[in-house]
């Protein structure tokens, strides 16, 4: 990330200064997250007192919601609007790009606000599903309320996944790829893309002995800090969902923050583990994604959770436990960017980035908000989004 913009000088007055302030505001919550952000942090970004700052926004979550409606709001105004399908989809891309903090700021952030906020936000984000819709159906107008449905935030997906990491290219590049994805979700024919509203994920057989009170108290951390977040989480809250009296969590875990690394280590772990076994089995590198793709989805489903503490929790660790969890992550992908490099020669790493983001976004997106909980329609679309999106340099 680029450091915040200077300031301007102060005991001056410049008329934008609200704009500005929601601007260097954005930048620090998708940089730093929202629990590390002060709006003394704010004001001294924008080069004013803290007291001016209220003067605009009566308080930090305030500010966080005008922050995430500024960014959705140039989507609510595309796709409200019925004009030239192309240049539609070709603004949707230019709008993804001039505002690429979007998908962290709506889905790691904006659980920090109150429920009659995040209420707002769900509103603008079903006007946005709703213009999406009938984006789709102008590719496909044969497609059922569900199918249209689906594909939207596929679309949706596909559009914030540039949040998820800092792959830089050219402009003019990366909107035409962007396009390219809409397109190949707008254009699949249904039987492609179908979507169950009542699928169910596939189930995976579990070993229904007795649990370790270690095991335990790991299941009961990853839903309680995806339901309420880290922060909101004591060790009391933790013991009781696991039936363990609060004190004895120190017989296992030396604090929250050691219990936190632990559920991420071991989400990771299992993450490795599969890669490794997928890639010593398959010797075809678009199988051997379709099968990576497949248990992702699979994972993600079966532990949204773990999905949502990725997205929002990393930050809680120590300094250097934080790096290793991220550089963990940034691993994972690579290999998967490897095998693409290699089922599509054409392709470079930064292009193949892009297109491995977008499905490995999509398919969190659905496990954790999606509309439909259809495995196998999200395993074909990220399929498409990886193996099919055409690119031209």
């Amino acid at each position: 990330m680029a450091e915040v913009g200077s300031p301007p000088a102060r005991n001056t007055r410049p008329r934008n200064r609200r704009a500005m302030i929601t601007a260097a505001a954005a930048e620090l919550f998708f940089r730093d997250g929202f629990d590390q952000v002060g709006m003394s942090d704010i004001a001294e970004a924008v080069g004013v007192g803290s007291s001016a700052l209220y003067r605009h926004f009566a308080g930090k979550q305030q500010l966080l919601t005008h922050v995430v409606l500024d960014e959705l709001h140039p989507f609510v105004e595309i796709t409200a609007e019925t004009g030239d399908l192309d240049e539609t989809v070709g603004r949707l891309a230019a709008a993804a790009l001039d505002h690429r903090q979007l998908g962290v700021l709506w889905q790691r952030e904006s659980r920090r606000l109150p429920e009659e906020r995040r209420d707002v936000l769900r509103g603008e984000l079903r006007e946005v599903a709703r213009g999406l819709a009938r984006l789709a159906r102008a590719f496909r107008p044969e497609l059922t309320d569900a199918d249209a449905r689906f594909r939207a935030w596929c679309m949706f997906s596909v559009l914030t996944s540039p949040s998820y990491h800092q792959v830089q290219l050219s402009r003019r590049e990366f909107e035409q790829l962007l396009r390219a994805m809409v397109v190949i979700i707008g254009q699949r024919p249904p039987q492609e893309l179908a979507a169950r509203p009542d699928a169910q994920p596939e189930q995976v057989e579990r070993f229904a002995g007795r649990a370790s009170r270690r095991r335990l108290l790991l299941v009961a951390a990853s839903r309680l800090f995806a339901e309420a977040g880290y922060g909101k989480v004591t060790t009391e809250d933790v013991g009781a969902a696991a039936g363990i009296a609060g004190p004895s969590l120190y017989n296992y875990f030396a604090s929250k923050q050691e219990l936190l690394s632990a559920v991420i280590t071991r989400g990771n772990a299992w993450l490795e583990v599969d890669l490794e076994r997928t890639l010593a089995t398959k010797s075809d590198p678009a199988e051997a994604l379709r099968a990576l793709l497949r248990s992702y989805i699979r994972f993600a489903f079966d532990h949204g959770g773990f999905i949502d503490i990725l997205v929002s929790e990393v930050g809680h660790l120590p300094a250097e436990e934080r790096h290793r969890a991220r550089q963990t992550q940034h691993s994972y992908v690579a290999e998967w960017v490897g095998l693409l490099c290699e089922a599509r020669p054409e392709l470079d790493p930064v292009r193949s980035r892009i297109l491995v983001q977008a499905a490995l976004t999509a398919a969190n997106d659905m496990a954790r908000t999606g509309p439909v909980r259809d495995a196998r329609a999200v395993l074909r679309l990220g399929t498409a989004l990886m193996l099919d999106t055409p690119v031209e340099r």
